[in-house]
């Protein structure tokens, strides 16, 4: 079928529905075929941007060489080519060769990592097709379908909007309109720009409230977003805080190492040595001091970490976000779908007559009403019939069976008492055909409940409203109850209250229905009308049961120093009965009230807020306002706090925390653009797995930061030392860079993928400000650079002094430095702990590591080309032993470093 889809975004607000729709082959009511979506699909491609045209590969080649270090390099090569080194010359530029090649790979591993992780979180869009409601990634959609939007919901495509229920849609990142922009089905002028067209919803906005369905008129690139996308474009940024700390260090370094270069050739020419000698070692001198590799190993660190953490389910969406992880001390998440498995059973139903209990569970429709332990009919009461019919209509989940299996497509809550609904026998099909809907109040976190009118298929003369939600906004509606028999009396709050908590107390989330007969048509039908004039049916008590892993992870994330706190919307007793269940509430909460509900937190004072929320453990009746409120509060009291959140109205919360933590199954899209990391189970033992990552990436951070220093600071020192003495180099420029480039990535790389040590989870969190380099840290680096100086130094003493030639002494001083690395390198895995107590293979990566650079050390030594390039010789079987003795020596020095600092704790 060829789709005459009008090139001309102005027509489609300036024509009405219909025509829009006969334009587009499609149906505004029932939407596209399924055959048809496929041959749409083919021809319009992906409902997505396309890739960000970031720079290419050349200039990101030549990039690698805008570094402050590459330039001293640069500038040294053209020096020692002037000076007739030719063999230097070429050594230093195939060094910064191979450190541009090296680069560009890790760069772009990384930034394709990151890419990567963008299908974990696809956006997802409801849509209807031959008249059913499904939920469809939405890349998958296609000019003609028939989205739904509600609030919370980014619009996945450009729509003309066919229907709406006080919609409001948040364009400001389109037009810069700070306000929602309010939306209707009207034809507007086609001469009218972008913020004025309020009968379309334009790709990339957000729903703030209300709710609508809309006919998709450009997708992809042919939105107005992608309009503006192909104007801007840009690529991902691997920059965080802790890399631009690191590239600052580098470019002091640079110039402090530059100055003592420069100085130290100034004193050598004042002392008549020889320009050429003194200018190498002062080359020298500046390539071994600085650790070149050093911002390249921490991207690539954060990238792995980044991997390991979507393995577990947490997708990161900002890097830095890796590195704050590691100091997180609270912990504030929801209850329903994080620490409970979000798939609701009603259990209970109370009307002002009768409790019943009902059986079955999950989303199979089947099970029975018991009263005093024996099956009812729901017929025989007219409050409990009412009830239950009041939940299946005033509801937007959908019911239904897909391979054998029962599911449902929308909210859970509702989606249970459409099972309970139908196990009374009153079917989707049946409620449709019976009630069907004429207008809507929808849900909002401010209203607390929805509303319906309903018009009577037997008699069109007449109309229902129906009305479901929290118990206390729904008694305000009512201003009677109906009894077992019809009869309706005045409300008794108080009895309904009491009936309210008791459900509450067992655990199990409590909603009330109510209902009123109507006029035909939907005059009088709103928020204003509604209070008192409704009669309360019944209540619907619904379990939640707690995620099997949510108990251990609360536990592993307490005994890590992580305070955990639960934020709902639930009633304070359904809270209290959950968090007791997970372990929230064990009786190691400190002095305070554990439990705070909503009313409590408004009427705090300011100044009192900050310690009653560190105390407190569960926030119960907490609004999405509050929840800011709290972020600010544990923040005034020098928390890290990780907080999660799914509505659109947790945005300002998950923005103002630490670490904003998204529901990527049941969150809107509005918190996912809000978050740092996205949750794709929504489970909390995540969050707990994620923190555990987080400390282990920043502890691999350290690890190479403490194993790479000693080594720059002792070459330094070594060339220093030679110059003050006026001596021979024991390493020569050639060879530092030898060391230095093949070391930080046969070695040092190899500490990115060291697994978490044993009791990561049993430390308190790292405070924020704390130093990359502790004083200790600082200690053990310095300890060993002097070590790595005197042992090179002497060997290379000793082999000339027992007849070595310069060249085999050199050789021995340059694989002596390589071989205290490797060494080093498995004292590095742990920084506190013996390196045989984590395990020798634990880590196979780094025997991998050691050989090749073993491989490497041999061919240095003994191959003659690298001998006539770098200057080396070979050596005896003696000079190794010698060579073994320092390293194992310098080894043993800081394992004793280490048990008397455990010592002296």
């Amino acid at each position: 079928m060829t789709v005459a889809v009008s090139p001309s975004v102005a027509a489609h607000h300036g024509r009405e529905v219909g025509d829009v729709a006969q334009l587009l082959r499609t149906d505004p009511q029932r939407g596209l075929p399924r055959d048809e979506v496929a041959a749409r699909r083919e021809r319009f491609g992906p409902n997505a941007l396309p890739p960000a045209k970031g720079p290419g590969p050349l200039r990101r080649f030549l990039r690698q060489f805008h570094h402050p270090l590459i330039y001293v390099l640069l500038g040294a090569a053209a020096v020692t080519a002037g000076l007739g080194e030719y063999v230097d010359s070429a050594v230093i530029l195939g060094v910064v060769l191979l450190n541009a090649v090296v680069g560009f790979v890790q760069e772009a591993k990384a930034e394709a990592a990151l890419e990567g992780l963008r299908s974990l979180v696809r956006t997802r869009a409801v849509v209807i097709r031959e008249g059913h409601r499904e939920t469809v990634p939405s890349d998958e959609l296609v000019p003609g379908d028939l989205v739904v939007l509600d609030a919370g919901d980014k619009v996945p495509a450009d729509l003309r909007l066919a229907r709406q229920a006080e919609l409001r849609i948040d364009e400001s990142a389109l037009t810069g309109e700070s306000l929602p922009a309010s939306k209707d089905e009207a034809v507007l002028p086609e001469a009218i720009p972008v913020a004025d067209r309020r009968n379309m919803a334009y790709s990339g906005s957000l729903v703030t409230t209300g709710s609508g369905a809309g006919v998709v008129v450009a997708t992809g690139g042919d939105t107005e977003l992608g309009k503006i996308h192909r104007l801007v474009g840009g690529a991902a940024n691997l920059a965080t805080p802790l890399t631009r700390k690191l590239a600052e260090f580098s470019r002091i370094l640079t110039v402090a190492i530059l100055a003592l270069a420069a100085a130290t050739f100034g004193v050598g020419l004042l002392r008549g040595q020889d320009a050429a000698e003194t200018f190498t070692a002062a080359v020298a001198l500046a390539v071994g001091a600085i650790p070149e590799g050093l911002p390249a190993a921490v991207t690539v660190t954060l990238a792995i970490g980044v991997a390991r953490m979507a393995r577990r389910r947490a997708v990161i969406r900002r890097l830095p976000a890796v590195e704050t992880l590691g100091s997180t001390t609270a912990i504030c998440s929801d209850k329903t779908g994080t620490l409970s498995e979000n798939q609701m059973t009603v259990q209970a139903l109370w009307t002002p007559d009768a409790r019943y209990e009902v059986t079955g569970s999950g989303y199979r429709p089947e099970g029975e009403f018991l009263r005093g332990g024996f099956p009812v009919p729901a017929g025989s009461d007219q409050a409990l019939r009412w009830s239950l019919l009041g939940g299946a209509c005033c509801n937007d989940a959908e019911l239904r069976q897909v391979d054998g299996r029962w599911e449902v497509v929308g909210d859970p809550t509702e989606g249970a008492m459409r099972v309970a609904a139908a196990k009374a026998g009153f079917g989707t099909d049946l409620i449709a055909e019976l009630l069907p809907r004429v207008a809507t109040i929808p849900f909002s976190s401010e209203r607390q409940y929805m509303a319906t009118l309903h018009r009577d298929a037997r008699d069109t003369t007449s109309g229902l409203v129906l009305a479901k939600g929290a118990v206390e906004r729904v008694m305000d509606l009512c201003g009677a109850q109906l009894g077992a028999d019809g009869t309706v009396r005045p409300l008794d709050r108080a009895t309904v209250t009491r009936a309210a908590e008791e459900l509450a107390g067992r655990g199990l989330r409590v909603l009330a229905t109510a209902m009123r007969p109507a006029g035909s048509g939907p005059d009088g039908f709103d928020e204003d009308t509604l209070p008192l004039t409704m009669t309360l049916t019944g209540l619907q008590a619904m379990h939640d049961p707690p995620r099997a892993a949510a108990g251990a992870a609360v536990a592993a994330c307490r005994t890590a120093g992580i305070a955990v706190k639960m934020i709902t919307g639930d009633h304070a007793a359904t809270a209290t009965a959950l968090a007791g269940q997970v372990g929230l509430l064990d009786g190691r909460e400190r002095g305070g009230q554990a439990v705070l509900t909503g009313a409590d937190l408004a009427a705090l004072p300011a100044e009192e807020l900050p310690d009653a929320v560190d105390r407190a453990t569960v926030f119960a009746r907490v609004s999405p306002e509050q929840k800011l409120r709290l972020v600010e509060a544990l923040q005034a009291r020098g928390h890290v706090v990780a907080m999660t959140g799914d509505g659109v109205n947790d945005a300002p919360a998950l923005q103002q925390a630490d670490i904003g933590v998204a529901m990527g199954a049941g969150g809107t899209e509005v918190a996912k653009d809000a978050a740092d990391m996205v949750l794709t189970d929504d489970d909390f033992a995540t969050i707990e797995a994620a923190v555990e990552e987080g400390r282990g990436v920043f502890d691999n951070l350290t690890k190479f930061i403490a194993w790479t220093l000693p080594t720059n600071i002792g070459e330094g020192l070594v060339i220093l030392v030679a110059i003050a003495l006026g001596a021979a180099l024991p390493i020569l420029p050639t060879q530092i860079l030898w060391i230095n480039m093949t070391t930080a990535v046969a070695l040092g790389l190899m500490l990115a993928f060291e697994p978490k040590e044993a009791g990561i989870m049993t430390r308190p969190p790292r405070e924020p400000d704390e130093p990359l380099l502790t004083r200790a840290l600082m200690v053990r680096i310095l300890l060993v650079s002097a070590l790595l100086v005197g042992g090179s130094w002497w060997l290379f003493e000793w082999e000339l002094a027992h007849g070595a030639g310069l060249a085999e002494a050199r050789t021995a001083a340059l694989n002596l430095f390589v071989v205290v690395q490797a060494l080093y390198l498995f004292s590095c895995r742990s920084l506190s702990r013996s390196a045989w107590r984590i395990g020798l293979f634990s880590n196979r990566w780094i025997i991998v590591g050691v050989a090749v650079q073993a491989v490497c050390q041999l061919a240095l030594t003994y191959l003659p080309a690298m001998n006539a390039l770098f200057g080396t010789a070979p050596i005896g079987v003696d000079v190794w032993l010698r060579i073994l003795a320092v390293a194992v020596a310098t080894s043993l020095v800081v394992a004793v470093e280490k048990r008397l600092r455990r010592t002296h704790r």
